[in-house]
């Protein structure tokens, strides 16, 4: 790989020669192209060339330009733009694989014997999504024209992935058994392999943020957001509701087995051999099958760098990135504890994979039409909506688990539990698909990856970073105590608000009585500070920055006139 010292350009050679690396600039300001509309490049050249032009003009809304060249759906698209689409939902869903399994089914199987805090440790596995804006220029700077400025890092990362999914798959059954024991290994071991794999998640992500710019149509932009949406979903839900059903024996016992076994239809260690084998195909298929087009180096990796820091002075941007650090700070709660909470209330893994399969055609028919309304709507609108809901969320799930039945669960139990689930996805999912929009509109193209993967690394770090303080309060403000059994080995009350004193307490017969729940006041907590911060700051400063002209996110002033 090399670099080159960066080179001034003129925006009509841009428009014409390197037509799809543009695309940032004529993301809104796309009108139908007389010669041919299918054009890119033409579309670009056309627009720029224009005498009223302009980077001061407001962002347009696509619904309401009546001379917009994008599509209404999916199957109206160009045939090059739909291979292209189903190409960015395999690469999304190929890195939802492994996430699904750190933020998902990974902590559920360690909550059996690992304390609220300990996986909060293990949460930090997932922070490489939150710093990746660190490394993000060189993704962008330094490729091989060889491979093409993309696939010189999304195929040797995936080939990584798939040899660290394949040794993991080999030793992670006995880690995680062995992981928080005595003479075990301890959380921190455990947590830096699956670091590891996110790594290589996040690194792949910048490449093909970067990509999906220049793959799509200027017009039809806008569907890089769904297809971010429905790949990662998709793979999260494989590797975290399936993979969860599978390996639950009471699930393969209820639905699948005429006689019960103690182990279920999937273990953790296949299921990694599986996509370790699955990654490398697709690697060997990308790199034979896939031609990337041709472009030159423009940028040197200081030069990136400088660029990015600039960008993080534009005010604009600062206002945005604190935005995005305090927002999600009202759902932190929810989003972490709550379905673990209902595990500790004998919701049990077979019910819960359950609940979350149902919830999946929801989650993926939503992300679809949310990526249609944020076409028709201004994108932060619709995410001020999303907003407001998740905070009714929230409230909801806490509910849900308060009404917990004492005798077990019941139908009528199970069916909130999946309104509950419905709605929050609803809600999350409008909230993503939104914001992925809005960053893919403002976004600079001739720093493609790196201003979008920064725009979406401070959004992650908002959703990454309070979490592990949530679920260590969680710890902190539950009281319980341990009443020990007659005649057993403990003599003494203690406290048994962390899971291993649970555990022991238990195991020696005696009854670990909660007297305050640190879930429900953290979440009040949360949700407050999210009504107080969206009403205060919030919605004000967003519905401020969607009103802004592209000028606003740049540099520098380009020429109006070509």
């Amino acid at each position: 790989m090399g670099t080159r010292p960066r080179r001034t350009k003129s925006p009509a050679h841009n428009a014409t020669s390197h037509g799809e690396k543009m695309n940032g600039n004529n993301i809104e300001l796309s009108r139908r192209n007389k010669h041919d509309a299918s054009s890119p490049g033409a579309v670009a050249a056309t627009l720029m060339s224009r005498d009223t032009f302009s980077l001061d003009d407001p962002v347009p809304n696509p619904s309401r330009d009546k001379e917009n060249n994008g599509a209404n759906g999916f199957f109206d698209l160009p045939e090059h733009d739909q291979r292209n689409f189903g190409l960015l939902v395999l690469l999304y869903f190929l890195q939802g694989v492994p996430l699904g399994l750190a933020t998902g089914s990974v902590p559920f199987l360690l909550k059996s014997h690992l304390s609220y805090s300990e996986i909060g440790i293990f949460s930090l596995a997932s922070y490489p999504y939150s710093l990746k804006l660190l490394w993000s220029p060189v993704v962008d700077a330094v490729w091989s024209p060889k491979l093409g400025r993309r696939k010189s890092w999304i195929l040797p990362i995936q080939l990584l992935s798939g040899i660290g999914m394949l040794w993991l798959g080999s030793h992670v059954e006995g880690m995680m058994a062995a992981t928080g024991q005595p003479g075990g290994s301890t959380i921190w071991n455990f947590t830096g392999w699956w670091f590891f794999l996110v790594l290589m998640c996040a690194t792949q992500d910048i490449a093909v943020d970067g990509w999906a710019l220049t793959l799509l149509s200027p017009a039809n932009i806008s569907y890089a957001s769904t297809a971010q949406t429905v790949g990662l979903t998709a793979g999260q839900f494989l590797s975290y509701t399936v993979f969860l059903a599978f390996y639950s024996k009471d699930f393969a016992n209820r639905w699948f087995r005429a006689e019960p076994l103690d182990h279920g239809l999937l273990s953790l260690g296949g299921y990694l051999t599986f996509w370790g084998w699955a990654y490398i195909a697709v690697t060997i298929g990308l790199g034979l099958l896939k031609r990337e087009e041709r472009t030159r180096n423009e940028d040197g990796v200081w030069d990136v760098y400088k660029i990015m820091w600039g960008v993080l002075k534009l005010k604009n941007v600062q206002t945005i990135i604190l935005v995005h650090l305090i927002a999600k700070i009202g759902f932190q709660a929810n989003d972490g504890v709550t379905n673990l909470k209902l595990l500790d209330k004998g919701l049990g893994t077979d019910n819960m994979a359950l609940i979350v399969l149902i919830d999946f055609p929801f989650e993926i028919g939503l992300g679809y039409y949310a990526g249609k309304w944020s076409q028709q709507f201004t994108p932060m609108r619709l995410w001020c909506w999303g907003f407001a809901g998740r905070l009714v969320a929230a409230l909801i799930a806490q509910f849900t688990v308060v009404i917990f039945p004492a005798a077990g669960v019941t139908s009528w139990y199970m069916l909130v539990v999946i309104a509950s689930h419905v709605f929050s996805t609803f809600t999350n999912t409008v909230m993503f698909v939104a914001v992925s929009a809005f960053h893919a509109k403002v976004a600079d193209p001739v720093i493609g990856g790196t201003y979008m993967t920064l725009l979406a690394t401070v959004c992650n770090l908002g959703g990454t970073f309070p979490r592990y303080f949530v679920l260590r309060l969680v710890d902190a403000f539950t009281s319980a105590t341990c009443h020990p059994a007659p005649k057993t080995t403990l003599t003494q009350p203690f406290s048994c608000a962390l899971q291993p004193e649970k555990e022991r307490c238990l195991a020696a017969g005696g009854t670990c009585d909660t007297y305050r729940d640190g879930y429900y006041l953290v979440n009040i907590v949360c949700v407050l500070f999210g009504v107080a911060s969206f009403i205060l700051y919030i919605r004000p400063r967003v519905l401020h920055l969607q009103s802004l002209p592209l000028r606003a996110w740049r540099l520098s002033s380009s020429p109006q006139k070509h």
